[in-house]
């Protein structure tokens, strides 16, 4: 295997292998994406949990991929492999292929790289996995153990968004804690054993144009990758608990009170608007949060509320409350016209949604720090998304487990605006 020259200076002693079910699976055994899955083929969930020696010391590499043959009998569509039907409208053949493994070590310690924790060169710590250009080949999910000099592990995890939202990525990891603390596998999900998904696009509404949410690019073939015109480079900050009531406080307006992340999109709106000036893309965000919860046993999907908040004034020179009071009561959920739009052209059109529009996500409440292993749970969790468009995107992730609180923020924007937009949240008191 072949290291980037990034590689070569932060990790060593780089392997890779394969990891399926414990079990045969059936030999007709299909998965038939959603409508909204196809529409997030062209993104990637890159998570990356940070735990401390004591989860993982003394374990051969044998005995930590035991537990996951058993894990992964429970999600057969996270080994299969995407084909194409006669429609030319992908699924996934559950065929074992299984997932990717790579092991890897670091020279720093955990605290160490910690305390100097930046989200580009967290990159190396997640295999920059993508299907394509050969569906047949290509594995949807990639899972990097770098053990630090001190013992510590970082658990990398390479998520196809096509296989569900990052709520559905935080479950499939717990998942495997709990087959290592021996209280699983669960029964598999209850998979389609043929095609039976009908694309009749002449019962839809015709539609003038694509939803606001979507931005349509490629054509990408079986290559599902985003390419943009400049580098999309993520950062990361923490906001804490004092600068979050001191910045709900300052937005109070009229007996009104925001939510943190409502709160914390308004401003960082209004600073990125100040950098780009005043065309109409600035105008319109999205933003996505977490639905109701799935009650269907084992069931991986993209099942986050996605909708689109307009202004109409210039978020520029608005008051951060009223930007904050369009995101909490002014959006317009999407998710039905993203459906028709694939649905309309037989699940094959390109689009990306992050970074279409300026995009918020709120993963607040998603459980990355219930994933337990041998009794430990992580210190640090950090989410990045790939494939985001460039208007940007920006996730708010609970705090570290240990820390004060607060919440931490990745933003994945072009390379070219991140010296001019940290200046702008340094002035706006976001980060230090």
């Amino acid at each position: 295997m072949v290291s980037s020259p990034m590689e070569e200076g932060l990790l060593h002693s780089i392997k890779l292998s394969s990891i399926g079910p414990a079990n045969v699976t059936g030999p007709d055994l299909v998965f038939e994406p959603e409508n909204i899955d196809l529409a997030m083929k062209l993104h990637y969930l890159r998570g990356i949990y940070y735990f401390e020696k004591e989860a993982f010391e003394g374990l051969a590499t044998l005995v930590i991929k035991e537990p996951m043959f058993l894990w992964l009998n429970q999600f057969p569509t996270t080994s299969g492999r995407f084909r194409r039907s006669e429609s030319g409208r992908a699924y996934i053949k559950c065929n074992d292929c299984g997932v990717r493994f790579i092991e890897a070590k670091c020279e720093k310690t955990l605290e160490e790289w910690l305390e100097t924790k930046d989200a580009g060169r967290e990159k190396v710590l997640c295999r920059n996995g993508c299907i394509g250009p050969e569906l047949s080949f290509s594995p949807l999910i990639y899972i990097q153990l770098t053990k630090f000099k001190c013992g510590g592990m970082a658990v990398g995890l390479s998520w196809a968004h096509v296989l569900g939202d990052a709520f559905s990525a935080a479950e499939f990891m717990n998942s495997l804690g709990r087959v290592v603390a021996g209280s699983g596998p669960e029964r598999p999900i209850n998979l389609a054993q043929t095609l039976t998904k009908s694309t009749n696009p002449d019962i839809l509404p015709k539609a003038a144009e694509d939803p606001l949410s979507i931005k349509r690019v490629g054509p990408v073939g079986d290559n599902w990758v985003n390419v943009t015109e400049c580098n999309m480079e993520p950062f990361s900050f923490t906001i804490t608990p004092t600068q979050l009531t001191h910045l709900q406080s300052k937005l109070q307006k009229n007996g009104t009170n925001f939510a943190p992340f409502e709160a914390v999109s308004a401003l960082i709106w209004q600073c990125i608007a100040k950098i780009r000036g005043e065309d109409s893309e600035s105008r319109v965000v999205t933003i996505c949060r977490k639905s109701e919860p799935n009650k269907a046993q084992n069931l991986l999907r993209n099942n986050q509320v996605v909708s689109v908040v307009k202004a109409d004034f210039p978020p520029a020179g608005a008051d951060v409350s009223d930007l904050a009071a369009l995101v909490k009561d002014a959006a317009a959920d999407e998710r039905r016209k993203i459906e028709e739009a694939m649905e309309r052209e037989h699940g094959q059109p390109d689009f990306i949604l992050y970074g279409a529009n300026l995009t918020f996500v709120n993963l607040e409440d998603a459980r990355f720090y219930e994933f337990e292993y041998r009794g430990q749970k992580p210190v640090d969790v950090s989410y990045r998304i790939d494939g985001v468009g460039e208007n940007g995107a920006a996730l708010v992730l609970p705090a570290p487990r240990d820390g004060e609180g607060g919440m931490s923020v990745v933003a994945i924007l072009p390379e070219n605006e991140i010296a001019r937009v940290k200046a702008e949240f340094k002035r706006e008191g976001l980060i230090a």
